[in-house]
């Protein structure tokens, strides 16, 4: 079989103290899976990695088994990465040091019966495209520097079984 280049996304890794996982250990069960050219991008769960057709409940066993806890895994082949940053998602949108512009990735078919676009009452976050896997959207800062209820609006439509990256990280996996 032919050696195909992915990249994971897990979630709820990392972030605050909780369910810490390190990167050189998440690198190490991935190659222990058989998996090639393992490499780790940040300290938020994101794996670039080779090998043969894989699933993520595969890679979220050997990961509970070898951590002590759930984690869940979305895995995208390094084409639909690239599809996606050559899709220009963010085109249009001007960046300011308060924008934060994200993808947040499905485990699942969207279901959410929301109409997109979607903008929130406080006009700080801004749904502007969803496809089958992803949700494209857009956080403003206020100007205290803290953020609205995007993210909740999001698990809130699209369920937990999400992941959300910030657009440079999704970038720069295809360069890891």
């Amino acid at each position: 079989m032919a050696m195909s280049k992915y990249v994971a996304f897990l979630r709820g890794i990392n972030v605050g103290g909780n369910k810490k996982v390190p990167m050189e250990d998440l690198r190490k069960t991935f190659e222990s899976l058989g998996f090639t050219n393992v490499k780790t991008l940040l300290n938020t769960g994101n794996v670039v990695f080779e090998g043969e057709k894989t699933n993520a409940e595969t890679v979220e066993q050997e990961l509970e088994k070898h951590f002590g806890f759930p984690i869940s895994v979305i895995i995208r082949t390094i084409y639909d990465i690239k599809s996606l940053v050559d899709s220009n998602p963010f085109d249009g949108i001007e960046v300011t040091e308060q924008t934060r512009l994200y993808i947040t990735f499905l485990k699942e078919k969207n279901k959410s019966k929301l109409k997109i676009p979607y903008e929130s009452p406080e006009l700080d976050f801004k749904i502007l495209k969803v496809t089958e896997g992803e949700v494209i959207s857009v956080l403003t800062l206020f100007e205290n520097g803290q953020s609205g209820k995007g993210m909740d609006i999001l698990e809130k439509e699209f369920g937990k079984n999400v992941t959300t990256r910030n657009w440079n990280t999704v970038v720069k996996s295809l360069n890891v």
